[in-house]
């Protein structure tokens, strides 16, 4: 304890710069702590800022107070086993990055080309609503960040309707363990493709509303418009994905660029940001691609929908287990898989060892970090309450940091 406290002061003695005004005042740059329970930083993060005066000179985060283990419990946990903990690593889209591992484990297996067509279509809604649900709470988090408190109550509103359906499913509100390798945990229940289409009818009106208390108010556009400015060529060499990186004008979604499952066969647009009322890149364009990745995940559920009406029908004698193994024994021994979760390309990175079921290694990739990674880029030379609105900008979710 005495090291750390003589490691934290002396870093700050050694961090002060005088600097002499215009007026001949004599103006010291200080070290402040943002964290690491700051209730504006999205989780046990500390951000360590040096400033003079209200401006931000330079951001160090601090990660590491949350380590969940989540490589060392899959190093003695059977492929199937480890789902519960995927699902642990972003808690707020679990389907999303279940559906990445499990695609991941049936490559191994070689049962890509096996998963019947109903169930891929499954899987692509439930991912889908749960990625609607995500960026819900990014958005509403993000507004009531900068004062927008109402588009926080509305976003968790509508974000109530989706866990619902999602635990009327799975039986889990948060943490589902729904998608198998080889399947599914259950069939869908009876009637829940109608109540599905029936939320989707509901819910797009309440977008519309969204973007009239946010994306029209100016106040919103006052503290988003050319704050935090990502170019692209910045946001590449950091290696960020999903919003983030669109938001900075690039058209790369896995979900296209991979095709993977059945997105192939599905209509949807990649959003970029444009810089309707700023730069390019800025926090503007990060929450606008958001919304209108809502509106596509909606495109989406209302296509799968009408599949599983009319061209997968559930069959009385359709087996969701069907081709989940009850030992995995995988016939590839090195492989990488990535999938489009909400904050951006979640992958797995495994090494196999033939005929046995416990990986030896099995390596999460998450967008969180490398998104984060950016922050410091980002705030050189803003006021603290901008750095706010950028942190709550980029999404991030700690447990996925702190993997």
């Amino acid at each position: 304890m005495k090291n750390f406290f003589y490691t934290f002061f002396k870093t700050d003695i050694t961090r002060k710069k005088q600097t002499e005004t215009s007026q001949g005042l004599v103006t010291e740059e200080m070290v402040i702590n943002m964290g690491p329970q700051h209730p504006s930083t999205h989780g046990v993060l500390r951000l360590e800022l040096i400033t003079d005066g209200e401006v931000v000179k330079e951001v160090v985060p601090h990660i590491g107070y949350m380590h969940r283990c989540f490589e060392k419990h899959a190093e003695k946990l059977d492929y199937q086993q480890i789902i519960p903990f995927v699902d642990r690593i972003d808690y707020l889209s679990a389907m999303n990055s279940e559906h990445a591992y499990v695609m991941g484990v049936e490559r191994l297996l070689g049962l890509t080309d096996k998963i019947p067509k109903r169930i891929e279509y499954i899987r692509v809604l439930v991912a889908e609503l749960n990625r609607i649900a995500s960026h819900l709470l990014a958005i509403g988090t993000f507004g009531i960040d900068i004062g927008a408190v109402t588009a926080f109550l509305w976003c968790l509103r509508d974000r109530e309707h989706i866990l619902n359906l999602l635990e009327w499913v799975s039986g889990a509100r948060l943490l589902y363990n729904y998608i198998w390798v080889g399947g599914l945990f259950f069939e869908l229940p009876p009637q829940y493709e109608e109540r599905v289409a029936e939320f989707a009818q509901y819910f797009k009106p309440k977008i519309r509303e969204l973007e009239i208390l946010l994306s029209e108010n100016p106040i919103f556009i006052a503290r988003t418009a050319n704050i935090g400015v990502l170019p692209l060529t910045t946001a590449i060499n950091y290696g960020v994905t999903g919003p983030v990186l669109r938001g900075s004008g690039l058209k790369y979604d896995l979900r296209k660029v991979q095709g993977y499952s059945v997105y192939p066969e599905l209509d949807f647009e990649i959003p970029i940001g444009k810089g309707e009322m700023g730069a390019v890149g800025d926090c503007w364009d990060r929450y606008k691609v958001r919304v209108e990745e809502i509106k596509q995940s909606v495109k989406i559920i209302e296509q799968c929908v009408e599949v599983l009406l009319h061209k997968h029908k559930r069959s009385p004698d359709f087996d969701p287990r069907a081709l989940c193994p009850s030992r995995i024994r995988p016939e590839v021994e090195e492989l990488y898989s990535s999938a489009e979760n909400p904050r951006g390309e979640l992958g797995f990175y495994f090494i196999a060892e033939r005929q046995k079921s416990i990986p030896f290694r099995c390596k999460a990739r998450g967008p969180s970090f490398c998104n984060l990674s950016v922050l410091p880029a980002l705030c050189q030379n803003v006021l603290i309450a901008d750095l706010v609105a950028i942190l709550g900008s980029i999404d991030i979710v700690l447990c996925e940091v702190d993997r």
